[in-house]
């Protein structure tokens, strides 16, 4: 192969490299350097979650203090790209939007959000989380949770709703 010839195959192929992650960081549209090399590293399969990052938001999550539960969670998963973790980033949402009289409508829509997140990044669309602790085990379910609880109906203004029970 001559020398021209070299070059303008290497040209080529960075040509082509180039728009390869043009063409990612379109569809992918990450918000920060950690989601860019997050999201990087998961095409390749070697994207891993930080556990006691993780480990130390479940804490948080079982306690209740769901604010420090997403910043651990956000730790762990800075790149937003394990289904799991986002998924329970997205039932902090529903916890702490929950009430007995109303739902906080901004939280839900963040929860509505992130699960449908953690539902494109399970594989097959379907994700599971084997948790004792949690009521709700399936982010379909969860996801119907949050939809109900954006609605406005009839079923709003029954006084026996004080009854329910947060899942």
């Amino acid at each position: 192969m001559t020398r021209e010839r070299v070059i303008r195959v290497a040209g080529l192929a960075v040509t082509l490299a180039y728009a390869v992650v043009i063409v990612w960081a379109y569809a992918r549209q990450p918000q920060t350097i950690a989601q860019v090399t997050g999201g990087l590293r998961a095409s390749v399969g070697v994207y891993r979650i930080d556990p006691q990052a993780f480990a130390d938001g479940l804490q948080f999550f079982r306690r209740d203090r769901f604010v420090e539960a997403r910043a651990a969670f956000a730790r762990a998963d800075p790149a937003a790209r394990d289904a799991r973790t986002q998924f329970y980033v997205a039932y902090s949402y529903y916890r702490e939007g929950w009430g007995r009289l109303y739902s906080t409508d901004a939280l839900f829509a963040k929860g509505l959000e992130t699960v449908n997140k953690a539902i494109a990044l399970a594989p097959g669309g379907r994700l599971v989380v084997d948790d004792p602790d949690l009521q709700l085990h399936s982010a379909d379910e969860l996801k119907a949770e949050l939809q109900r609880g954006l609605e406005r109906d009839v079923s709003d203004f029954n006084p026996l709703r004080v009854f329910r029970s947060r899942k």
